[in-house]
């Protein structure tokens, strides 16, 4: 029998493993593959899985979720705005727009005051409450500017953790610098953020906001509503500010709500007195 003879070079030279080609790579560690379609469901799980993880091993056993306006500056800042918005119109008397914006600054800077009592509240809750290396109702807000950055940063006055939830925008909204590296986290999905926020919530405390934070609040109140959270107390700061954006009687004049889901919430005007309420429910001495 003949014997037989190798293969060419030049019949074999394509025959060999490509360890540059994508399919090479292992699955964990392709980051092409897992931004495809059909593994949204693994990503879902690790947007959760990863700050459940991280907390649990930063010792966090309860929180105190900070709702508020991304726009809302601190009082000096907002004085700032107002006097350019001023010195604009002044350039240009005779523009509406340059009078709207000097509108839009005077309630900007009356509202400011939130930005103090925000930081105030970060202030009082975690000096009491972080002691003796317990990790209890520690701040959590969506980690942005504002009054997000208000809490943050009065939990940063006295050294204490806070945690930032941030979360990918078109228009990139980047993490305060006052929150605590090890518990700043990234979302890209809405809903495992808003898991997050409430998963060790022993209150929400809401200040004067926008869309996304009227998203935030009537979540929750839903929530307790419907039963499917419970034992969360709500507090809205600011009463004139929210009784003019939401007219709360007549939605039970209207039989769209019950006047028992009155009770749902609570009204605050200072930092003392939201921590009052909170630490009253959860039996917690609130100085």
């Amino acid at each position: 029998m003949r014997a037989m003879e190798p293969e060419s070079s030049d019949r074999t030279s394509h025959l060999h493993t490509d360890s540059t080609s994508p399919s090479y790579i292992p699955a964990d560690k392709d980051t092409a593959f897992l931004q495809r379609e059909e593994l949204r469901s693994v990503r879902i799980g690790l947007e959760l899985l990863k700050p459940e993880l991280i907390q649990r091993e930063e010792g966090i056993q309860s929180t105190i979720v900070v709702f508020g306006s991304a726009r809302l500056q601190e009082p000096a800042a907002a004085t700032h705005a107002l006097h350019m918005a001023e010195e604009e119109t002044a350039r240009a008397p005779n523009d509406p727009t340059n009078r709207q914006r000097v509108a839009i600054a005077q309630r900007q800077l009356a509202l400011s005051k939130y930005y103090d009592v925000a930081r105030e509240f970060g202030r009082l809750v975690s000096s009491t409450c972080q002691v003796g290396g317990r990790c209890d109702y520690v701040i959590v807000t969506g980690g942005g500017p504002g009054i997000m950055e208000a809490a943050n940063r009065g939990a940063a006055d006295v050294n204490a953790k806070s945690i930032g939830l941030n979360i990918t925008l078109p228009h990139e909204q980047h993490p305060n610098p006052y929150i605590t590296p090890k518990l700043s986290f990234q979302f890209r999905y809405f809903a495992i953020r808003k898991m997050h926020f409430l998963i060790r919530a022993k209150a929400l405390v809401a200040f004067p906001g926008g869309f996304g934070t009227l998203d935030e609040l009537f979540e929750t109140l839903t929530l307790l509503q419907t039963g499917k959270t419970e034992n969360v107390m709500v507090v809205l700061v600011g009463r004139d500010f929210w009784e003019r954006l939401i007219n709360w009687q007549w939605l039970v004049e209207n039989g769209l709500i019950t006047q028992q889901d009155l009770r749902l919430f609570h009204y605050a005007e200072t930092a003392q007195e939201a921590w009052d309420l909170i630490g009253r429910h959860n039996g917690v001495p609130s100085s």
